[in-house]
């Protein structure tokens, strides 16, 4: 069984310590590709710089998340179009709206994300999205300019099965986390995983995020990381109602179509 984790926080320093025992954790696990996540201008370039070490099993992504929205000045936009033209990088983002935690302006995201989507498009790389209780202005925007991504998609989603249609609609990817595995706010995704059709859903840890609540054993530390994503791959699989080692090959599939990578 082959995995492959599109989101990952890889260059966080709670891997600082023990990263390589982190990959080869993963690798063990059957993880054999990871996107790991871009979401400033110097985390891009940490992301950047970790793939390189590791070309075929590493890739990064390069964008500035919505609550760095307002770092996003014309200098650092011109770093970040470097960036996204790097050959290790697959994705421009994270990017898109966060209204949950509003720590930057509603027109700072508004404008960042913009900017980036504009970027993906002259790139012609796929955008990797960023949504939290932002799903109006998120799909308008998105809406106006699907046309010139080649592919895009909802990282990390939460939300319901009104705004998964709404994605699926626009031809959006949708990534789930371990977020599913959460009884006290992950249990309305069942219904959306059902929705999502083959091809079309990924899966990944976003680490050191979002840990698995139903781990057994819990792990001494609260970390989340790539060796548990067969965890979360299982658990969607259930709820599909597929076995896993179909569930693993299809979204495997999907993701290396989705961001062009090499097999493993």
């Amino acid at each position: 069984m082959h995995l492959i984790d599109i989101g990952i926080n890889l260059a966080h320093d709670s891997y600082d310590a023990d990263r390589p025992l982190v990959l080869a954790r993963a690798a063990a696990a059957g993880v054999s590709q990871m996107v790991i996540t871009g979401s400033s201008i110097a985390g891009n370039a940490r992301a950047i710089q970790l793939a390189a070490s590791e070309p075929g099993r590493l890739f990064a992504t390069a964008g500035v998340h919505p609550h760095h929205a307002t770092e996003l000045t014309a200098a650092a936009l011109a770093v970040l179009q470097q960036q996204a033209r790097a050959a290790e990088v697959v994705a421009v983002g994270e990017c898109g709206l966060d209204y949950f935690r509003n720590y930057s302006p509603h027109a700072a995201q508004l404008a960042a994300f913009e900017a980036q989507l504009a970027l993906a498009a002259d790139v012609q790389k796929p955008v990797f999205l960023h949504l939290r209780d932002a799903s109006s202005d998120f799909l308008a925007l998105l809406r106006q300019w699907r046309p010139r991504l080649t592919r895009a998609v909802a990282h990390c989603f939460t939300d319901d099965q009104d705004v998964a249609r709404r994605c699926l609609d626009l031809d959006l990817h949708i990534g789930i986390t371990g977020w599913f595995c959460d009884e006290r706010r992950g249990a309305h995704l069942r219904d959306v995983v059902r929705l999502i059709p083959r091809g079309r859903i990924m899966i990944e840890t976003d680490g050191p995020y979002l840990l698995p609540r139903d781990l057994t054993p819990k792990p001494a530390s609260r970390r989340n990381e790539p060796g548990f994503l067969p965890h979360i791959a299982k658990a969607i699989a259930a709820a599909r109602g597929e076995e896993l080692a179909d569930f693993a090959a299809h979204t495997t599939r999907t993701a290396r179509d989705f961001f062009s990578l090499p097999d493993a």
